[in-house]
């Protein structure tokens, strides 16, 4: 549940060079050293709906986000967005769990097929400061660039949103431009971060060269 998901309006001869369909019919679970990603469920929302409704989480997701957060909120959302979007192979949705109690979510996070916008994430409150997220993006963008072969991962994030914009500073990813978007906590200046997929394999390469 990322609530990252937007409407399209490129033409579509530009939005199939820029962003091929895939033929991979199945999302696998993927593990960084501390976490177990497993594609997401409708049954995963019991979890998510005790987890999401917290204002340090939801303050600058997308406006689109309700709030106050409903009482089937998760659930509907699942059903009604995230699914049928994985279901068209229009996103790749996991749930985060750390492997030493893989049956508690923590978080989840999204890869979406689009122009504007192609990772989303949340975590919650209890799992913050300690990098969870930053392993997570990791692998999901590896997945992004290797697997589905999209050639540029695109991510706006507002601009007070300091620990979000950090996990892109810190992939090697770069602001293109400045815009103004709405949040569930308002209006703010947001930038566009980019990375394609050369830069981040030159940068993984690097990172190799390192050790």
């Amino acid at each position: 549940m990322t609530f990252a998901s937007v409407k399209l309006n490129a033409e579509p001869k530009i939005f199939s060079r820029l962003f091929p369909l895939s033929s991979t019919p199945m999302i696998p679970t993927l593990e960084t050293p501390r976490l177990i990603l497993r594609p997401l469920e409708l049954a995963d929302a019991s979890q998510a709906q005790v987890l999401f409704p917290q204002w340090e989480i939801v303050r600058y997701l997308t406006k689109a986000v309700p709030w106050p957060y409903p009482s089937d909120g998760a659930y509907t959302f699942y059903r009604d967005v995230t699914l049928p979007a994985v279901a068209r192979g229009d996103e790749w949705a996991w749930t985060l769990r750390l492997k030493n109690n893989p049956d508690q979510m923590i978080g989840a996070i999204s890869l979406i097929r689009g122009e504007k916008i192609n990772r989303g994430f949340w975590l919650g409150l209890h799992w913050h400061g300690q990098g969870l997220m930053s392993e997570a993006s990791e692998v999901v963008t590896d997945y992004w660039f290797d697997v589905l072969k999209f050639p540029l991962l695109r991510i706006p994030k507002a601009i007070d949103n300091t620990a979000s914009r950090r996990i892109s500073e810190n992939q090697g990813m770069h602001v293109v431009a400045v815009e103004d978007h709405d949040y569930v906590s308002g209006r703010f200046p947001t930038e566009i971060w980019e990375i394609t997929a050369q830069e981040w394999r030159s940068r993984a390469t690097s990172e190799k060269q390192k050790l």
